[in-house]
C-alpha cells in the first residue's frame, strides 16, 4: 500500500461534487443531525464498500475482517468491489452513483473530500457513539479531519523507515545502521562500490528525489521541517529546516554524480513494486522505504538478509531519532450514502475495532491505527516489521498537513527540487521562497473551489 500524488483537476472535480445533487431532482442533502438513525435499528440492509485493494490474497484478508463485521452486525451485508481508486470514488460521487462506504489509498484528498462536503462530517456519529480522537496518534487525528471537519477515519496505516543489507555493512565495518543525516551520507559512500567503468556497480544509499520513496514528504520529518506557519501559510522557505535538509541532499548526490545515479536507478517505476527492487536484489545496501516492505522481501527475496531502523535525522536535532512519517487509508461516508447508519457501523468497525485492526496488519503487514491495537497479543509483528510500530507511536511522528488543494504542495515542491538537484535551480531561498508563493496560490484556489 503505497501513496501516489494527486492533481488539482480532482481537488476542482470534488467540488463540482458536492455541488451535484444524490439524485436527479433531489434537494440539498438534510442537515447532519436530521441524518442521524436510530442505532438500534436491526433491520436488514445491504450497503456497498468501495476498496483499492485489487489483488486476491489482499480481497480475501480484508474479506476477513468484514466476516468479523458481519458476525457481530448480522442485519448488515456488505458488497465490496476492489481495485476502485479515488478518481473512479469521486466521479460516482459526482454522478450521485457513489457507495455506501468508501476507502482511499490516500490522505492527499482529505483537504478536499471534506472542505467540499463530499464526504459528510462525522462529528455527530463520534459524538453520539463517543468515540475519542484520542485513540489515534496525534499525526493518525490530523490526517483524518481538515481544519476541525472530521470526515474520514483512519483504517491501516503507512510508516517510513530505514531499509538495510547487514551483510554489505557487516562487509564494510558496519555494525549498526545511521543515526544522522550525515553518518547516512558517509556510510552510504563507503558502502558504494563501482565496476571498472565508473558506473556504480553496488550503491550505499540512493539520494536523488524521485527515487523510489525519496521524496521530500517522507524525510522532512526527520529534519523538523514544517509546512504550513500558524497562519496556514506554506512555511517551506522560511524554515530554515527546509534549506538545510535540501543543501544535506544536494551535496549527497553531488559526491556521486547525479547521471550515475540515474543510469544506476533506470526505470525506478518499473522495479520499485517487483522482484527486481533494487534494495531486494542486493544492489542497494540503504533505502527509505514503507513498511510493506518487509512483506515483498520476505516473499520475493528470503534469502536477502536485513534489518529496519528509524530514518536517520538533522545531526543538529539528535532527539527528532525514532520518529518519522506517517499516512494511511481514509474511510469516510459519501453524500449520496443511502444508509448512513449502516455505513457508520462499517467505518467504525474498520476503524476502531482492535481484531479487525489486527487481523488486517497481520495479513496486510500495514500499521494497525489505534493505539489499543498496537499492544494487542493478537499482533504478530517479526522484528523488522516492529521498528514500524514503534516509529508510529513516536509522538515525534507526523504526517503532510491536509490542504484545500490535495497533494500540489508536494508537487509543486518536488518538480523545484528535481530542477535544483541537477543544479538549474538557482538561488535555493529564492527558489523555496517561490515554491511558497506557488503552493499559497493553489490553496486559495481550492479554498475558493470549496463547498456550494
Amino acid at each position: 500500500m503505497n501513496r501516489r500524488l494527486v492533481t488539482l483537476a480532482a481537488v476542482a472535480a470534488l467540488a463540482l461534487a458536492a455541488g451535484c445533487s444524490g439524485t436527479s431532482g433531489s434537494g440539498p442533502p438534510p442537515s447532519q443531525a436530521a441524518q442521524l438513525g436510530d442505532p438500534n435499528d436491526h433491520t436488514p440492509v445491504t450497503i456497498e464498500f468501495w476498496h483499492g485493494f485489487s489483488d486476491a490474497r489482499e480481497q480475501g484478508i480484508l474479506g476477513q475482517a468484514l466476516d468479523q463485521f458481519h458476525s457481530s452486525h448480522p442485519w448488515i451485508t456488505v458488497k465490496a468491489v476492489g481495485a476502485v481508486d479515488d478518481d473512479k470514488i469521486v466521479k460516482a460521487i459526482r454522478g450521485g452513483t457513489a457507495p455506501d462506504v468508501a476507502l482511499s489509498f490516500t490522505a492527499d484528498r482529505l483537504g478536499a473530500y471534506c472542505s467540499s462536503g463530499a464526504w459528510i462530517d462525522l462529528k455527530p456519529y463520534l459524538e453520539r457513539d463517543n468515540v475519542e480522537a484520542n485513540m489515534f496518534p496525534t499525526a493518525v487525528q490530523e490526517y483524518t479531519q481538515f481544519k476541525g471537519t472530521r470526515c474520514a477515519m483512519p483504517a491501516l496505516s503507512d510508516v517510513y523507515g530505514l531499509y538495510y543489507n547487514t551483510d554489505l555493512l557487516r562487509k564494510a565495518g558496519y555494525s549498526s545502521p545511521p543515526r544522522t543525516a550525515s553518518e547516512l551520507m558517509n556510510m552510504g559512500l563507503k558502502l558504494t562500490e563501482y565496476n571498472p567503468d565508473g558506473s556504480i556497480k553496488v550503491l550505499g544509499f540512493n539520494p536523488t528525489w524521485a527515487f523510489y520513496e525519496m521524496v521530500a514528504a517522507h524525510v522532512a520529518p526527520t529534519w523538523g521541517a514544517q509546512w504550513l506557519d500558524s497562519s496556514g501559510k506554506s512555511n517551506i522557505g522560511k524554515d530554515p529546516h527546509w534549506a538545510a535538509m535540501v543543501a544535506w541532499q544536494k551535496k549527497f548526490v553531488d559526491a556521486i554524480g547525479l547521471d550515475k545515479l540515474k543510469r544506476f536507478g533506470g526505470d525506478a517505476a518499473s522495479t520499485e513494486f517487483s522482484a527486481n527492487n533494487l534494495f531486494e536484489t542486493g544492489k542497494l545496501a540503504m533505502n527509505i522505504d514503507g513498511e510493506w516492505r518487509v512483506a515483498f522481501v520476505r516473499s520475493e527475496h528470503p534469502e536477502l538478509k536485513f534489518d529496519t531502523a528509524p530514518f536517520p535525522v538533522d545531526d543538529s536535532q539528535p532527539n527528532l531519532y525514532g520518529a518519522g512519517y506517517v499516512t494511511g487509508n481514509s474511510v469516510g461516508i459519501p453524500k449520496t450514502s443511502k444508509h448512513r447508519e449502516a455505513a457508520w457501523a462499517l467505518v467504525k468497525f474498520l476503524s476502531t475495532d482492535t481484531n479487525a485492526l489486527v487481523t488486517l496488519s497481520n495479513g496486510l503487514r500495514n500499521v494497525p491505527t489505534t493505539l489499543e491495537s498496537l499492544k494487542s497479543p493478537k499482533l504478530t509483528p517479526d522484528a523488522q516489521f516492529e521498528t514500524f510500530l514503534k516509529i508510529f507511536a513516536n509522538p515525534g511522528t507526523t504526517s503532510t498537513p491536509a490542504t484545500a488543494a490535495g497533494s500540489q504542495n508536494q508537487e509543486l515542491l518536488a518538480t523545484y527540487l528535481e530542477k535544483y538537484q541537477a543544479g538549474k535551480g538557482g538561488d535555493l531561498a529564492a527558489g523555496l521562497a517561490q515554491v511558497d508563493k506557488q503552493i499559497d496560490e493553489a490553496i486559495a484556489r481550492g479554498e475558493k473551489e470549496g463547498p456550494p
